[in-house]
């Protein structure tokens, strides 16, 4: 005959398969509150890399002026500045600090790429990656709770952020902001301009960042004369038609006072870009006329960036310029009547000029001067 099971028996089989039920809920329970945990961790760390890239990347732009060498200082200064950044984020209730090599700063040629940090030339140096750790070696590694009883006691993470900025700028389009773009309608010869960038010209006005004004004064900042006067330059330096094939008076003032608008970069089919062959080709007309004389002296003390050429075809209102490069400058004084020595368009580099339409060269060659975007996370 087959035994029968006591009903004893069956409540002592269920009540074991119900304790290691609830074994199990427990170990599965424990491990979600430890990687929940862990996961809130990840994202503090995450924050805190992405703030100190981005604040780190901001003061690298800063640094970016005339007058000033982007030298070792400049990147202890630089690590720095993440390292405050990312204290200031804590992680599992701790601030995390940063080592040496936690902080890296180099150049990447297109700074919206997934590329690896090149290094070299200080002057082109345009990024900043940051790691943050939480290792046995850096910080300690994030502390477990119900793990421990399997005898995991911690778990390690690591994070890392990039911010860069474009320094290398090949062109402009509309700025996502609505802004109009900061450009000035007049070419200046890259002669002149390279001269100025290595120490040429004179030195007698001064920028008052208290008033918004300028003075006079130096501040180690040359500056150089836009009004053409026989320089000896390849071409003269004059107007170019942005908006349309032959700027009146009116279009230019506004240009100056405003600058460009949507209207005035969709007639060029949407933006001012140096080519293949890094040249644009802009129709003009040499000299500036005295009947803007009041617009350009509404802007002194404002930045704007002005396109560079390096040679003129063409007579009077048939030149064209052909256009190599962009710079950022600010207007200082401004004198259009009177004898052609005494007229003059005064103006010297920028700090930094930033606007958020700039189009980024995806090549080494430089073709901008103090015309950034800006710092912004890219991976």
């Amino acid at each position: 005959m087959r035994a029968v099971r006591r009903p004893s028996e069956r409540s002592g089989s269920i009540l074991v398969i119900t304790l290691l039920m609830m074994v199990a809920m427990l170990i599965i329970v424990a491990m979600a509150v430890d990687l929940g945990y862990v996961q809130v961790a990840a994202t503090e760390m995450q924050r805190s890399a992405d703030a100190a890239a981005e604040a780190a990347a901001w003061n690298l732009l800063n640094a970016q002026s005339p007058g000033r060498t982007v030298s070792q200082s400049t990147l202890d200064a630089v690590r720095s500045t993440a390292g405050q950044y990312a204290g200031l984020n804590r992680v599992a209730q701790a601030a995390p600090g940063l080592a040496l090599e936690d902080a890296v700063i180099g150049s990447l040629v297109y700074p919206y790429s997934h590329t690896s940090l090149t290094f070299g030339d200080l002057s082109r140096y345009n990024a900043v990656s940051v790691h943050v750790r939480r290792t046995a070696s850096q910080n300690g590694e994030i502390g477990l709770f119900f793990a421990r009883v399997m005898r995991i006691n911690s778990c390690p993470l690591e994070v890392q952020a990039t911010a860069a900025f474009c320094n290398n700028v090949i062109g402009f389009r509309f700025p996502s902001t609505g802004q109009n773009l900061g450009f000035m309608p007049f070419a200046l010869d890259k002669e002149t301009w390279d001269a100025l960038i290595a120490g040429g010209g004179t030195d007698e006005y001064r920028f008052d960042s208290a008033t918004g004004g300028v003075v006079s004064g130096t501040d180690q900042i040359k500056e150089a004369n836009l009004y053409p006067q026989g320089t000896g330059s390849p071409g003269n330096r004059g107007t170019v038609n942005i908006g349309a094939s032959n700027n009146s008076t009116a279009h230019i003032s506004s240009q100056i006072r405003n600058g460009l608008t949507e209207a005035d970069l969709a007639f060029h089919g949407g933006e001012l870009k140096l080519d293949a062959n890094g040249h644009l080709f802009l129709g003009g007309d040499p000299g500036i006329s005295a009947g803007v004389k009041d617009d350009l002296a509404s802007i002194i003390g404002q930045t704007r960036i002005v396109p560079l050429f390096d040679q003129v075809t063409g007579n009077g209102n048939n030149a064209v310029y052909r256009i190599v490069g962009f710079a950022g400058v600010r207007i200082l004084s401004v004198k259009l009547t009177g004898s052609m020595s005494q007229k003059k368009v005064m103006l010297q580099p920028a700090p930094v000029v930033m606007d958020s339409g700039a189009i980024p060269s995806t090549s080494g060659t430089p073709t901008s001067t103090f015309v950034y975007s800006r710092a912004i996370l890219v991976k």
